[in-house]
């Protein structure tokens, strides 16, 4: 084996549930604990670089203070923002490694959000959170912005939202009535919450029945409040990534190094108003031909999947794109509403489950992660056992650009108009709409009567009346 292969070699998830948020960690020291776990204290002291994903907080350089207090001063740190995949953390990692430019590097990250709001509720107030001294190294930053201004303006901004337009959108075009298509949800999320169930790290190990999960309140139709990601958690994970020289010198046996294969990624960024078809992501099966062409297996080959889960919808388009049926077991952790999501974390969180999993089953698994409304994609492939070919970072951002079918906003559009997506909140009902113009609209609609409409019949495909810019009428 070349010296220079990355191998991780440590991977751990922590949360905790202090009753006392004043004794409670904060995020730092939930990431120091999952660093210590995932490694031995020698290779730890050893970090040379530290990539931390933003979180909801607001330090400066965490990975400056998670280094620090593992004994490793001098590691560089990179913040990681939000709007970048979580795999390109991973994907940098693999590649400084393998091009010498360090030796043992961590990907960490973590939340302490249920801390906060439990300071918030009881009315005490938090030590500052601990900080790096000085301005981190490196920053990756996202290329775009992820939102385009009409959807702002015009209700459609929350994710909830957005993804709820996407599922309206994969009903119609599968023909399904509405109310099937709500329990056919519930069903999909309840295997989800199984799965929650068996993960000791799972925020939610409640089992939690279809009929529960359709019962719950709406959020955006057609979601419930049980089909959301849950962001307030306290959670952290650490991966340990190092040259197999260093693995071999770091005294981790063998038969626990896990090998990164390859990452595929499209960072196109499009808002989902601009997107021709709302129930298609070219890009997820762009990246899932990329990784078929660098191991020649497909996605689907992977023993173990989990897929991106903020949302149903965003599930079934990479199943779709990839292949993969949705009867098989798409999640290894319970999903980022049962499991916990934390913000631009979770897929160290599912990484660090495939890794115990690939450790006591063997075999590959599949981890994706999205960012922003199905925006960008990221594939990552882990083996149990030494790949074929070294590492790869497989971009196919300008492949994605090529098949992926957009239109232009017009936000002063008035007139007759096609609805291609919609969903209904308690306030409004809002639609992604098609002009006679080949252009694309954002709508909102407060009455009563077609909100209530909207959660009973299809309206995907059907015409409607923009009387005045942002509003429509049917």
């Amino acid at each position: 084996m070349d010296p220079r292969t990355a191998v991780l070699v440590g991977a751990a998830a922590v949360d905790q549930r202090a009753e006392d948020p004043t004794v409670a960690d904060g995020p730092v020291e939930l990431m120091v604990d999952a660093a210590r776990r995932a490694a031995p204290a020698a290779l730890l002291e050893r970090i040379e670089l530290v990539y931390v994903p933003r979180g909801m907080w607001r330090l400066t350089n965490p990975g400056g203070a998670v280094a620090a207090a593992l004994g490793a001063e001098g590691a560089r740190t990179c913040i990681v923002e939000i709007g970048v995949l979580q795999t390109t953390a991973v994907a940098a990692a693999a590649r400084r490694i393998a091009a010498g430019e360090a030796d043992v590097v961590l990907v960490a990250g973590g939340e302490a959000r249920h801390r906060h709001l439990s300071a918030k509720r009881a009315g005490v107030e938090l030590p500052p959170d601990r900080d790096g001294d000085a301005p981190p190294d490196e920053a990756l930053h996202p290329a775009a912005e992820i939102l385009a201004d009409v959807e702002i303006e015009r209700g459609l901004a929350l994710p909830v939202t957005q993804y709820a337009v996407v599922e309206s959108a994969l009903r119609a075009a599968d023909g399904a009535g509405v109310a099937d298509h709500r329990r056919r949800l519930a069903e999909l999320w309840a295997g989800f919450s199984a799965v929650a169930v068996a993960n000791p790290h799972a925020w939610d190990r409640t089992l939690h029945p279809a009929e529960e999960i359709e019962g719950a309140p709406t959020v955006a139709f057609p979601y419930s409040k049980l089909h959301a990601s849950q962001w307030n958690v306290d959670q952290a994970a650490a991966l340990v990534l190092c040259s197999a020289e260093a693995a071999a010198a770091s005294g981790v046996p063998r038969d626990q190094w896990v090998f990164p294969v390859a990452v595929a990624e499209s960072n196109l960024m499009i808002p989902l108003s601009q997107r021709v078809s709302l129930a298609r992501c070219p890009a997820v099966a762009a990246a899932g031909r990329a990784l078929e062409a660098h191991t020649g297996a497909t996605p689907a080959d992977a023993e173990h999947l989990d897929l991106y889960s903020c949302f149903p919808s965003a599930v079934q388009v990479q199943a779709r794109e990839l292949g993969i049926p949705l009867d098989r077991t798409l999640t290894l952790t319970g999903g980022m509403r049962f499991a916990g999501g934390p913000l631009n974390n979770y897929v160290l969180q599912s990484t660090a489950r495939a890794v115990d999993v690939l450790r006591a089953q063997g075999g590959t698994a599949l981890v994706t992660a999205i960012s922003g409304m199905l925006t960008k994609q990221g594939l990552s492939l882990w083996s149990a056992r030494p790949p074929a070919r070294p590492f790869a970072w497989l971009d196919v951002t300008d492949e994605a650009a090529a098949i992926t079918e957009t239109l232009p906003l017009d936000p002063a559009h008035t007139g007759p108009a096609t609805v291609d997506g919609f969903t209904v909140t308690p306030e409004h009902a809002i639609v992604l709409a098609s002009t006679p113009e080949g252009t694309r609209t954002v709508a909102a609609c407060g009455d009563a009567g077609v909100r209530t409409a909207m959660t009973t019949d299809e309206w995907t495909g059907r015409p409607i009346v923009i009387p005045t810019a942002g509003t429509f009428a049917c």
